[in-house]
């Protein structure tokens, strides 16, 4: 009688990979979500911090957990004060001015906007670190901006109100999120991804909640239509704490450079679930704008 075959192991790269596409996907229905929240009014501040309250429980249990392990270094004084600033810089402040912006413009140009991040990492690591920029480069920034002046010309047909103000509150919260991690690589490397990753989103909840408090009347947190707990729900779990868990999960089985490769789906993806749940126009000027905006930042990542 033959033995039972055994299930094969899954091979960690293609595991790996599954996550990071997964967490891209996740990353992706964020605009979506926020968008369709939109519709029952609620303003930008409120749904950031019901965004937060339903996330903060998973990442102080993180941070707990990493707390408890004697085998990691304790943080310094220098490290807390990283973590302020950064989680400030890149998930408050960030997150925040994305928000905003999507008030005014369409989920799919908001993606691509905020996929410029790795070509404002070029930019500032040229003028604060007296880096060359190479040939390449300079090609990949010329190819991404073009892109984005294709999809933006596109958006201005729609009759969209208040485009450039949306848009250039996503390019700040592109240059806010570049900004934390050209100032979060060292960190990363001496406090590990996860524990990290915890630390700086527990100090962007808080600054939410804190701007919550001061800007608006408690009960209005309680005020506010059902769906817009739902999408909440969902905002926090599939569009900010599975995606950052699954990425970390997946640089770690794969590598970074890999990562950014699959994480380029993310633009496209926005595209397509903006099509079939906003009913946001598609063409193809503005799928050709996205291809040479995804075709630069991949230049830049390689």
């Amino acid at each position: 009688m033959n033995a039972l075959a055994l299930p094969q192991p899954i091979n960690p790269k293609l595991l790996g990979s599954i996550f990071v596409l997964l967490s891209a996907i996740g990353f992706s229905a964020k605009a979506i979500l926020v968008k369709l929240a939109y519709v029952y009014s609620v303003d930008a501040i409120t749904l950031l911090a019901l965004r937060m309250v339903f996330s903060a429980p998973f990442f102080i249990i993180t941070a707990i957990w990493y707390s408890l392990d004697k085998k990691l270094s304790p943080l310094t004084g220098r490290d807390w004060l990283t973590v302020l600033i950064l989680g400030f810089l890149g998930y408050y402040l960030a997150s925040l001015l994305d928000f905003l912006g999507l008030q005014f413009i369409s989920a799919g140009l908001e993606r691509l906007i905020l996929f410029l991040y790795p070509t404002f990492v070029v930019v500032l690591s040229v003028l604060f670190f007296s880096r060359p920029l190479r040939k390449k480069e300079l090609f990949a920034l010329l190819l991404s901006y073009v892109g984005i002046a294709i999809v933006f010309q596109h958006d201005i047909g729609t009759v969209q109100q208040n485009l450039i103000l949306g848009s250039s509150l996503v390019f700040a919260s592109a240059w806010a999120y570049a900004l934390y991690l050209i100032g979060s690589g060292r960190s990363i490397a001496r406090l590990g991804a996860m524990r990290f990753m915890s630390y700086v989103m527990i100090v962007a909840c808080v600054a939410c909640f804190a701007q919550f408090l001061f800007t608006r009347p408690l009960n209005s947190v309680f005020s506010q239509a059902m769906p817009v707990y739902g999408l909440g729900i969902a905002m926090a779990l599939l569009s900010t704490v599975a995606p950052a868990f699954l990425l970390a999960l997946g640089i770690r089985h794969i590598g970074a450079s890999r990562a950014s490769l699959i994480s380029s789906i993310g633009p496209i993806t926005t595209i397509f679930l903006a099509y079939f749940f906003l009913n946001e126009p598609m063409s193809a000027v503005q799928l050709f704008g996205s291809a040479l905006v995804l075709a630069g930042v991949l230049l830049v990542s390689l």
